[in-house]
């Protein structure tokens, strides 16, 4: 996928289906937020990491667009970039592929927060930097 270096797969289970063994919309936000925080264990060392340095990063936005439908077991790769950091918020970008068909694309947005106090804090520079080089690598092919 042009433009993204990381990749994770899903299958859609059984529970993630309706009554025709088609994905219910729902599931997608689920499977954005499983690639989400395996790109976090890639690059910034865990969502657990920004927790145990006192930030809490919070979903502000979910946003997807289905373009073809999933259904049960099927193999889903989900790409994921982090397209934007700015002061405390930051913003992902996904597209859901099937045999390298996109059957959605998506992004979600986030803010950091002091986990004590939950007010606004920017961004840490330890992040930015290693979502600056996780953005640096070639996209795979």
């Amino acid at each position: 996928m042009d433009g993204y270096a990381f990749s994770h797969q899903v299958r859609v289970r059984f529970a993630e289906t309706d009554a025709q063994a088609i994905a219910h919309h729902a599931s997608y936000v689920v499977w954005l937020e499983e690639a989400r925080v395996a790109y976090l264990a890639a690059f910034a060392g865990g969502y657990r990491s920004i927790r145990d340095r006192g930030i809490e990063a919070l979903t502000t936005g979910v946003h997807v667009e289905y373009d073809r439908a999933a259904a049960f077991d099927d193999v889903l790769t989900i790409w994921v970039r982090c397209g934007e950091i700015r002061g405390a918020r930051f913003r992902y970008e996904y597209v859901v592929e099937r045999d390298g068909v996109r059957v959605a694309s998506g992004w979600t947005t986030h803010a950091t927060v002091d986990a004590a106090t939950h007010h606004p804090t920017r961004v840490p520079d330890w992040f930015v930097e290693r979502v600056l080089r996780a953005e640096a690598l070639p996209p795979k092919p």
